[in-house]
């Protein structure tokens, strides 16, 4: 009968769409897992953290790290540029002292807490940047709302990168004003936040006292559009210039086409889904490393769900980074596990790791490493490591990770494959197996006569 037949075909078309979805969910947790979780952190005790001497006539710039995950390039990005200047007093502050995580698995220990910082200052910093913080844990969490809202005077700028906004919003400072964020999570936001007036065609919003930011690198208009505020726009060019960060007109005119979700960007959840053998990279860190470059390496290998990032360094000492912050290595160059691919950031590299990079070379079944930006210290820092994800995978994924980047500079030259091949014939695969298990259940037991 017909209604047998519709049935039988509900049931198996049923029964193919729990195992693919399935399988599907299973991976992309395993890979969503690794990439935002600080459950593989280094176990102290470290020494001191050194920080520069206090100047109580520069302004204070304290940027936000989470009790558990901060995003990595919202962090280090901002860091990084006001440390350039020389014109702030520029600190990595958070809860505790007990090593932070950022996205993808780069620890830093933090320079002050919120109330070692509270003290030194007797007051609110100038400014305080807030990155996108995850809600992990409400208990961890806490403690950084309730800071952000006692320092949300007049007198501190607050600046929130990427989906950062969520994190003013949550903390109730976003009501009635016109704030960016990112592209994809505007929709979510809009529903969440209804009293927030959320805008999709400019990379960086002013309201008051509040600087927000669209995409990732969007916050480096809205840092540099913040440093022009205080110290003059030469100086906010120059630090751009020093970077080779090359669409400063945005910070000019913040004024985009909006972008969305579209079909194209399916490649992300595919790779994230069907990605089981991920890559396994390493990031050398040495003294003197740029952050903006070493944070390339991980918001774009692991954020593309393709690839799994761990540092090493010489020895287990913790590393300085160029402006001051300390790292922390998840292993040494004598204990790193197998690995696909090193990587060695930094324009600087070929002298700045001589000394690392000799140790990790003693190694004859480890991968020779690669220097990322040594061979073109005149582009910016991004565009190295989505070129290079495009030749380890495909440029469907890189071209998505330059879009969920915002990153919009036409500079960018993608050789590779034009999609990924492994995740979709896992994807097919797993169909194929689920249409198999389908066919039998109802020869089994849903075929008449039975």
């Amino acid at each position: 009968m017909l209604w047998k037949k519709g049935f039988r075909f509900f049931v198996c078309s049923f029964l193919v769409g729990v195992c693919v979805t399935g399988a599907g969910m299973v991976g992309t947790y395993m890979n969503m897992n690794e990439w935002m979780t600080d459950s593989h952190n280094p176990v102290g005790p470290w020494p001191k953290v050194q920080v520069a001497e206090h100047d109580p006539h520069k302004p204070t710039v304290a940027v936000v790290l989470g009790s558990q995950v901060t995003e990595v390039m919202d962090f280090m990005e901002s860091y990084e540029l006001f440390a350039r200047t020389q014109a702030f007093n520029v600190y990595a502050v958070a809860p505790d002292h007990g090593v932070k995580t950022l996205s993808g698995g780069l620890h830093i220990l933090p320079h002050y807490t919120y109330e070692e910082l509270d003290t030194l200052l007797g007051g609110s910093p100038a400014m305080i940047v807030v990155p996108a913080i995850p809600f992990m844990d409400e208990t961890k969490y806490r403690p950084t709302r309730q800071w952000l809202q006692r320092h949300a005077g007049r007198e501190t700028t607050l600046i929130s990168i990427c989906t950062g906004a969520e994190n003013l919003a949550d903390a109730g400072l976003l009501k009635g004003r016109s704030v960016a964020t990112f592209w994809a999570d505007i929709d979510r936001l809009e529903r969440e936040y209804a009293d927030t007036h959320w805008i999709r065609n400019q990379r960086y919003a002013v309201s008051g006292n509040i600087v927000t930011s669209a995409g990732i690198t969007s916050g480096i208009d809205a840092v540099l559009y913040v440093i022009g505020r205080h110290i003059g726009e030469d100086q906010a060019l120059l630090a751009a210039r020093e970077m080779n960060y090359p669409t400063y007109h945005f910070v000019r005119d913040p004024a985009m086409i909006p972008w969305s979700v579209g079909w194209k960007d399916a490649v992300f959840m595919l790779n994230f889904a069907y990605q089981w053998k991920q890559r396994q990279i390493g990031a050398l860190l040495y003294d003197g490393i740029e952050e903006t470059a070493l944070a390339s390496v991980f918001d774009t290998f692991d954020a593309s769900g393709t690839a799994n990032t761990l540092t090493v360094s010489g020895s287990g000492r913790p590393v300085r980074s160029r402006h001051g912050l300390t790292l922390v290595a998840r292993y040494q160059t004598g204990n790193a596990p197998p690995l696909n691919q090193m990587i060695i950031a930094g324009t600087e590299a070929h002298v700045l790791a001589a000394e690392a990079a000799s140790g990790w070379e003693d190694h004859p079944k480890q991968p020779k490493p690669l220097y990322l930006h040594s061979g073109s210290p005149a582009r910016y820092v991004r565009e190295a490591p989505i070129e290079q994800l495009a030749l380890l995978e495909d440029k469907a994924t890189a071209a998505f990770a330059a879009k969920r980047l915002e990153y919009r500079a036409d500079s960018l030259r993608l050789k590779g494959k034009p999609f990924p091949v492994e995740p979709a014939a896992m994807l097919l695969g797993v169909t194929a197996c689920s249409v198999i298990l389908a066919v039998y259940v109802d020869r089994r037991w849903l075929a008449p006569g039975r």
